[in-house]
């Protein structure tokens, strides 16, 4: 079952995990993957939406941690699918060497082992398309890549102006209905400082990496939490 957001815009839930679709005409882009063996639940996801796995014509990888990326080796797998991730991940996406492991704070350790329990290791995969900071994509007339270093150092968001939506990636969350600072960074301060710069984007309608979408406001919302981050 999928949320719909917008026209084109659909959260579809993976098994506590979440990915989004954004449908263009010409085909349809997944940001982010959900864990590894999500690929039969977005492939029915799609046919509720009276779209087929052909349709997906690019994969966005906001980083490259087990429940966002898990499943992108078996959608890239389904046919002509670009698999787009920033330059600094790419590496630990393909197998080439092991990711940064987060620098937890003692309640973010216990939370840790909670979440991750039973969460596979996301298989290795193609990366077509290495992006940085300022890159476009061509999806919802025109996307830019934000790097929002931090919580990988290959984080990032992609910010849609023309239609004021923003997808985070995981150095902003929601929480009991308040938009958050992220969990689990490999660098706090260098996160914290992403989130300020995703809080000064232009945007009506954020997607987080974790919780419930804002769907009216994200900038503001965004704004109100900056206070509880650590001074810049």
């Amino acid at each position: 079952m999928t949320h719909q957001l917008g026209p084109r815009l659909h959260r579809l839930p993976l098994g506590g995990f979440q990915a989004y679709l954004w449908l263009d005409d010409d085909g349809a882009t997944l940001v982010d993957t959900g864990p590894a063996g999500s690929g039969p639940a977005i492939e029915a996801a799609l046919r509720g939406l009276g779209r087929a796995r052909a349709d997906v014509r690019r994969v966005v990888l906001t980083h490259f941690h087990d429940d966002h990326a898990g499943a992108a080796a078996e959608v890239a797998a389904w046919g002509d699918v670009e698999v787009v991730a920033h330059a600094a991940d790419a590496p630990v996406l393909r197998g080439e060497r092991p990711g940064p492991p987060p620098a937890f704070t003692a309640a973010e350790r216990e939370l840790h082992a909670r979440v991750a329990a039973g969460l596979p290791p996301a298989p290795p995969v193609r990366v077509d398309r290495e992006v940085v900071d300022g890159d476009l994509l061509d999806l919802g007339g025109g996307a830019e890549v934000v790097g929002t270093p931090g919580h990988t150092d290959g984080s990032i968001a992609l910010h849609l102006p023309r239609h004021r939506v923003l997808f985070t990636g995981d150095v902003a969350a929601e929480y009991e209905g308040q938009v958050i600072f992220g969990v689990f960074h490999t660098d706090r301060a260098r996160a914290a400082e992403s989130f300020r710069r995703l809080a000064g984007l232009d945007a009506d309608l954020a997607c987080f990496g974790h919780g419930e979408p804002a769907l009216t406001a994200a900038r503001d919302r965004l704004r109100a939490a900056l206070p509880t981050l650590a001074p810049a």
